[in-house]
């Protein structure tokens, strides 16, 4: 095995492509300048946070400079993240202004891969809209935005493996005697990140550099940056409805709700269009048919904290209902046979009483929607007589002058 396989061949075989991939070699991109290519990803925080009582793992969704290491900008989501995210690290990334600078302005070029956040089309005319050129990425090649990658690495290995709750990948061979901790808030979470993200960009010190650290590298560098107004940068990371409204007296009506806000007194009947993030239901922002920002106006008939918990705590039971009944089914459907020494037919194992199958038959014939659908309740209209139709078929379609009713006929 040793003299006919090589080094990578024998570590995929041993625990998959991935160690495989990183026996390879690649070749090396050149030295570019600042904000000449981001690259931006999705990781996974292998810990959990407590976030409004429920235990989730966070993403982080952040941009890197490949040319300074800098990490531009960042948006932690508490569970699976949305083009939301995106949009959000996005706005974070290109404003330089404070809290977010010194890092960011308009990138040349950004890296992405193909998840489905990613080449989502507010995303795409987002970047559009910057002027940002986006080059999307083949499947399952990760080397091609190396910088990213690595950068996901070491938050996992500096950052995530300090942290209470921290799980890794492959599990450990033998048992894990570290002391159970009680998990960190989304708050406490999110700060210890930011933390980790100034101390990257301000002291950590990567082998690429030669010794400097991402902010000296980015001030060392004299290609001019391209800033946008923050005014701008809002109105391109939202999604727009592309659809003309008008304020009523209720407000204004968006996806079957009402948004009202203050500033609408005495504006009903104007013109509007709406700008939202994505799966932020509650607020949207309104702006004229030209661009211009109005306001911003929130849920009419926003539910109470309490119904809130009452239908995510319905929701729940209603998806363990499913999963039991789907488990349930499962196991019924799973056909049994009994074992055989000698050459015979098989035989099946369905030891069912009559009583039981009719009782199954019973509950399944209520809960049927083709059972209970009544097709021959209203008679079909019969066909134009040109058309080839047999009289099987005809005899299922009601006449064309029911009895009684004799046709009518328009009189001049």
């Amino acid at each position: 095995m040793r003299r006919d396989l090589t080094a990578g061949e024998r570590a995929g075989y041993r625990k998959g492509p991935q160690a495989a991939r990183a026996l390879d070699v690649f070749g090396k991109r050149s030295r570019t300048w600042r904000n000449h290519v981001w690259e931006t990803d999705h990781v996974q925080a292998p810990l959990r946070v407590e976030a409004d009582g429920v235990l989730v793992r966070p993403h982080v969704t952040w941009f890197i400079d490949c040319a300074t290491k800098a990490i531009t900008g960042l948006a932690i989501t508490p569970g699976y993240p949305t083009r939301a995210s995106i949009l959000a690290a996005l706005r974070s990334a290109v404003l330089r202004t404070e809290p977010y600078g010194p890092f960011g302005g308009r990138p040349e070029q950004v890296r992405i891969d193909r998840g489905k956040d990613f080449l989502s089309h507010t995303v795409t005319a987002a970047f559009g809209a910057l002027g940002t050129t986006v080059t999307t990425l083949p499947p399952y090649s990760p080397h091609l935005k190396g910088t990213v990658e690595n950068l996901n690495r070491c938050a996992t290995r500096m950052l995530f493996a300090a942290l209470p709750g921290y799980t890794p990948t492959q599990p450990h061979r033998g048992p894990d005697r570290r002391l159970p901790a009680p998990p960190l808030s989304f708050q406490a979470f999110t700060e210890q990140l930011l933390a980790w993200v100034t101390w990257w960009n301000t002291e950590h010190r990567p082998t690429a550099l030669n010794g400097n650290t991402p902010l000296q590298t980015w001030q060392a560098d004299p290609t001019p940056l391209t800033d946008i107004p923050p005014s701008d940068v809002w109105s391109f990371t939202l999604e727009a409805d592309s659809r003309t409204r008008t304020i009523t007296s209720h407000g204004v009506r968006f996806n079957n709700r009402d948004y009202i806000a203050d500033w609408m007194t005495g504006q009903a009947g104007r013109e509007i269009t709406v700008r939202f993030m994505p799966h932020h239901h509650h607020e949207i922002e309104v702006c004229t048919p030209h661009g211009h920002h109005l306001g911003t106006a929130h849920l009419a008939d926003h539910a109470t904290p309490e119904q809130l918990h009452a239908l995510r705590r319905t929701r729940a039971q209603r998806a363990h209902r499913l999963r039991a009944e789907a488990k349930a089914a499962e196991q019924l459907r799973r056909t049994r046979f009994a074992p055989a020494t000698e050459a015979t037919e098989a035989r099946r194992h369905d030891t069912i009483t009559a009583a039981e199958a009719a009782r199954e038959l019973g509950r399944h014939h209520h809960t049927d929607l083709a059972a209970l659908a009544l097709p021959d309740l209203i008679p079909p209209m019969p066909p134009p007589a040109a058309w080839a139709t047999s009289d099987a078929l005809k005899a299922h379609t009601r006449p064309a002058n029911p009895p009684g009713r004799e046709p009518h006929e328009d009189t001049p």
